[in-house]
């Protein structure tokens, strides 16, 4: 067991107080760590230092092609550490090893994708009256907060590190407070490589008063967070003050749509994957699952029948296919969820108990659980659970199916299973989601953005658009012929 540290301006400190707390293994409820628990002067000292780095122009003033040369760099280390990250990922968040493993071969290759992109042309230039020249330049917008989730430690780290410091800012870090010790290799790796003093920092602590602090300090000019909802519209109303610029990708409730001229086995198996990877902890999971009603029996006894085969236990498993809940807490609120399900009046189809059979019993896990016999207006159809619960609706024809996948506050993802080509992308446009796929669920791309409609969230990650997201825009005029205007008579 290694006490973790923060890092700021290069250094590795403990907290200011040196207060610490627990890092525990959810799949045994064991501590694998202690973290700082950082303060608002940890947050100031890590935020000054990013200012500093930023002004003397030692990350913004180098080359496009220097900092790909470092973003490359931390991307071959991550190669090089692969097996290391993976373990630390599983001991740390609880996923499967075949996951995290998916999740660090993903981190390396999003240092890749913004490595090659900021060396490619950029900008506009505009034809306007002679003698004027005009054109548009992106430059970086200064010091960056980013707060991320604890469901994909390593991976939402870097989606928003790399852009963020391929554009030419300086950041000031938080990790989930749950799941610090990947973010922490990962700062091991910006120290290996050479990354300039102050360009990267961490603070470690409670979103209450670290994330509190980089959402309020008038040194920080943009806030980068994903988490729920409720957090992004607090974080929203604190940076305004400040006026910073906010990137916010938050909750879901999403909708996976299956017509019955749906290829049957290939629906219910994206159907299971949809929600059930990653232990049902992911934004954009299929939590809400419609069916047309001519298959709708059928459909939930061959999902169920699955449901109930899903091999659960510790992620450093090999015959794990999903993992504990990440915390005590988080475990409770989901139970409570399938609680107040059948408090309601739905049908639990399978599952609905925690597991504490044989070596899980000290772990945080949850059986696959599935509703039926449920209705729009229940609190389990219109809440994101962020567990492996989901709802499975019935609905008669097509606009029926649109009108109840639109009929939540979320907007961020969704799915349309049909063998018919027209119809599928008919749904797809009328689905207000940001993130879409027909006869898929889940693939997520570096190169395409992620972000939602409605409340979950403004703005986008990943792509063009993340890199946008870290970027001002600059308009420069310049005049060819210089000589006096003549505006104003002698």
């Amino acid at each position: 067991m290694v006490n973790l540290k923060m890092f700021i301006d290069g250094e590795w400190k403990d907290a200011e107080n040196q207060e610490t707390r627990p890092v525990i293994n959810p799949a045994n409820g064991e501590v694998i760590s202690y973290a700082p628990e950082g303060t608002t002067a940890d947050t100031r000292k890590a935020i000054y230092a990013a200012r500093r780095a930023f002004e003397e122009g030692v990350w913004s003033g180098i080359s496009a092609q220097e900092r790909a040369s470092y973003l490359l760099k931390i991307a071959d280390k991550i190669d090089e550490y692969a097996d290391e990250l993976t373990e630390l990922e599983t001991m740390d968040n609880g996923k499967p090893l075949r996951e995290a493993g998916f999740d660090v071969g993903d981190a390396a290759a999003c240092f890749r994708y913004y490595a090659g992109l900021i060396t490619k042309p950029d900008g506009q230039t505009y034809h306007v009256a002679d003698p004027m020249q005009a054109m548009v330049v992106r430059e970086p917008i200064g010091v960056c907060g980013l707060i991320v989730p604890w469901n994909y430690p390593l991976l939402m780290s870097v989606w928003k590190i790399a852009p963020a410091l391929a554009a030419g800012n300086t950041i000031v870090f938080k990790p989930s407070e749950v799941t610090p010790v990947t973010p922490k290799k990962l700062f091991e790796i910006f120290e290996e490589v050479g990354l300039p003093k102050g360009v990267a920092n961490m603070v470690m602590g409670a979103g209450a008063i670290v994330g509190n602090e980089i959402a309020s300090h008038p040194e920080v000019d943009m806030i980068s967070f994903t988490g729920g909802t409720k957090t992004g519209k607090h974080i929203m109303k604190t940076a305004a003050d400040t006026m910073k610029k906010v990137s916010l990708e938050l909750g879901g409730k999403s909708p996976n749509i299956i017509f019955a001229d749906a290829d049957f086995e290939t629906a219910v198996d994206y159907a299971l994957f949809g929600i059930f990877a990653g232990s049902g902890q992911v934004c954009s999971a299929g939590s809400r699952i419609l069916v047309e009603e001519s298959i709708y029996e059928k459909f939930v006894d061959r999902f169920v029948e699955r449901a109930n085969q899903i091999k659960v236990g510790p992620g450093d498993d090999p015959a794990t296919e999903m993992g504990p809940l990440v915390s005590k807490e988080h475990l409770e609120k989901v139970l409570s969820y399938i609680e107040l399900g059948r408090q309601e009046g739905a049908t639990v189809a399978c599952g609905g108990n925690r597991i504490v059979k044989n070596n899980l019993k000290n772990g945080y896990f949850v059986e696959p659980t599935v509703f039926v016999d449920v209705n729009q207006e229940m609190k389990i159809v219109q809440e994101e659970i962020f567990g492996p619960v989901v709802v499975i609706q019935k609905f008669k024809d097509e606009a029926e199916a649109i009108k109840l996948a639109n009929g939540t506050v979320y907007g961020l993802a969704g799915g349309v299973f049909t063998n018919n080509g027209a119809k599928g992308l008919r749904v797809i446009k009328k689905l207000r989601a940001g993130i879409t796929w027909v006869n898929s669920y889940h693939p997520t791309y570096n190169e395409a953005p992620w972000g939602g409609y409605k409340q979950s969230g403004i703005g986008r990650s990943l792509g063009t658009f993340g890199l946008e997201e870290f970027q001002e825009i600059k308009q420069i005029n310049i005049n060819l012929q210089v000589e006096p205007i003549g505006w104003f008579s002698n």
